[in-house]
């Protein structure tokens, strides 16, 4: 059964008249004949009764053209939809994202892309690193920005930009008046740490394994914010991407003299699955915009 047997049918059930519905669908009455025959051949019942040149729906043509025109007008939506979805300038880009890009990184790269591209309109997913790449891995999303990278089989990986880690201190703490400093000098320091659900997590461990620094853990949380604010309340010391979010009141942020202390943000793909030209626009964009802001 195919889509133009189904339109033709509907075109004679609405015409009542063969000869007449052939010359408009432009085809020959022979085989407009055929494909009603081949059509009632496979459904097993005859649809039309047929007086002369005249023909009507019988009951079963009935139920079978209320069906029909309900299925070709999903059709023709999800055509439609499919053209709005895929149109490269006006279509949907599915973008996930870190809980803590969400403060800054990201509204300002979308905002920077709607500039050029006003008519690309996002779907956000936002959440844990665990959560967004199980949105990228069973296609709830295109396009995935994260720290650090995944490093699953598949899933291509980008690097948009490398972010130095800073010591943030309690405002009144003894290191408050410094500008940098070492991981040596936070040996008998509280840490405050973010449990393993988020990304981040992966890389700080492996700042701390780069040199041999084993934090005396106070506090464990699974948001950033929170540790910005137990950070803010006296409460213990924190290694951090600097973000707009986390500078709170009551907080020192130092420079750290030890080499490596940096996190990578990316942007992650499915390799093997369709990307919609405006999904593949935003991460071409995204990859020129910070590709021109490291050689400035």
């Amino acid at each position: 059964m195919e889509i133009n047997q189904l339109e033709y049918f509907l075109t004679v059930a609405n015409l009542q008249h063969v000869t007449r519905a052939a010359e408009s669908l432009s085809i020959t009455q022979p085989a407009l004949s055929h494909s009603l025959a081949k059509l009632e051949e496979e459904l097993g019942v005859p649809l039309f009764e047929r007086t002369g040149r005249t023909v009507q729906l019988n009951r079963y043509g009935r139920l079978f053209a209320s069906r029909v025109t309900d299925a070709l007008r999903e059709i023709r939506v999800a055509k439609e939809e499919l053209a709005e979805l895929t149109a490269p300038e006006s279509g949907i880009v599915s973008l996930a994202f870190g809980t803590i890009l969400g403060t800054q990184f990201v509204p300002e790269l979308i905002q920077k892309f709607h500039v050029i591209y006003p008519n690309i309109r996002f779907e956000l997913y936002q959440g844990s690193c665990s959560h967004t790449l199980q949105a990228l891995e069973n296609g709830q999303c295109d396009l995935s920005i994260t720290s650090p990278r995944s490093g699953k089989p598949g899933i291509a990986w980008e690097t948009l930009v490398t972010a130095d880690l800073y010591v943030v201190v309690p405002a009144s703490h003894r290191y408050a008046q410094l500008e940098s400093i070492t991981l040596e000098q936070l040996a008998d320091e509280p840490f405050i740490e973010v449990n393993k659900t988020c990304g981040l997590r992966a890389t700080i461990d492996s700042v701390f394994q780069l040199h041999s620094f084993q934090p005396k853990v106070a506090y464990t949380t699974e948001d950033l914010h929170t540790v910005a604010g137990f950070v803010a309340a006296g409460l213990g010391v924190s290694l951090l991407p600097q973000s707009r979010g986390l500078r709170l009141e009551g907080t020192h942020w130092l420079k750290v003299n030890n080499p490596g202390c940096v996190c990578e943000v990316g942007i992650e793909w499915k390799e093997k699955r369709y990307l919609s030209p405006s999904a593949r626009l935003f991460r071409a964009f995204a990859q020129e915009h910070y590709r021109q802001r490291v050689e400035m």
